[in-house]
């Protein structure tokens, strides 16, 4: 099972809405996905409409060690996709957690439930510093952070994200490697010439280096209507627009996520080459990964 945590400590940036997206795209190309809320604001919870709607949710997998799938998933009515609910609203896992020998480490701990089940799980961070973003990061094989294309965002990402990633290296004397951080600009506007120069201030800042610990995507996401129409309909953006409009310089919903989903997930490359947004599913299955 590939885990990925999609994080910013800065709120707005698109995080809830890039792992609905990807989370759906996944599931079409045949991958078990589950989504994982970690935001005390349920919205990722609330994205998809629910075919089973577990009795338990984050709660009890991070404060109970709950470890029963049919008490904490619920199921989507995309096939494939299940998620396991945000139910926390009076923010207690934070004390729970900061209190608790393992607090940092908990939910590294408890991922061996999902293994057998899932091939991807996606999590969603809530967009501040607390010590349930960084038990997420502790727990991911990757770190994939939304970056709006304006200059406050680029500088809160120097402020917050990576210096929060920055903060995690002391674990690795436990043999905790802090996972690699991918950013992606979103919401990139079809014409913008400060858009354009903040993306090229984060590629001399972050120049193309496979072994290095921050990689600035070359993929991107546009800033189309389609991303919140399908939003609205609790569809995955790929399904909504899979062709590019005429005359439309921004690629579709379809190539725009495939792209980024291929570029995070390389080994899936081919099952993502499949997807098309006309259809309701792949039909292809999947190995566990």
């Amino acid at each position: 099972m590939y885990t990925i945590c999609i994080v910013s400590t800065k709120g707005g940036v698109g995080k809830t809405t890039m792992a609905a997206n990807l989370g759906g795209f996944a599931a079409d190309a045949g991958l078990r996905v589950l989504l994982l809320d970690l935001d005390a604001q349920p919205t990722l919870s609330s994205y998809y409409a629910l075919d089973r709607r577990a009795p338990a949710g984050v709660y009890e997998l991070l404060a109970h060690n709950e470890s029963d799938l049919a008490t904490l998933v619920s199921h989507t009515v995309i096939s494939r996709l299940d998620v396991i609910l945000s139910n926390d609203p009076q923010h207690q896992l934070g004390t729970l957690l900061l209190h608790a020998p393992d607090g940092r480490l908990r939910l590294r701990n408890l991922l061996p439930i999902f293994r057998p089940h899932y091939d991807l799980l996606l999590i969603d961070t809530q967009g501040a510093r607390s010590v349930v973003l960084e038990m997420a990061l502790l727990a991911s094989d990757l770190a994939m952070s939304p970056v709006t294309p304006e200059i406050l965002a680029a500088r809160e990402l120097r402020r917050g994200t990576l210096q929060l990633v920055s903060d995690l290296a002391p674990f690795r004397r436990l043999g905790i490697e802090p996972p690699p951080l991918h950013l992606l600009i979103n919401r990139v506007p079809a014409i913008s010439s400060t858009a354009r120069l903040v993306g090229e201030g984060l590629r001399l800042i972050f120049p193309d280096d496979p072994e290095a610990a921050i990689h600035l995507m070359e993929a991107q996401m546009p800033s189309i209507e389609s991303i919140a129409r399908a939003a609205t309909q609790g569809l995955p953006a790929h399904r909504v627009e899979h062709r590019r409009p005429s005359g439309r310089l921004a690629p579709s919903a379809l190539e725009a996520m495939r792209d980024v989903a291929t570029e995070l997930c390389p080994q899936w490359r081919d099952r993502f080459a499949q997807v098309n947004g006309r259809i309701r599913g792949a039909s292809v299955d999947v190995e566990r990964a």
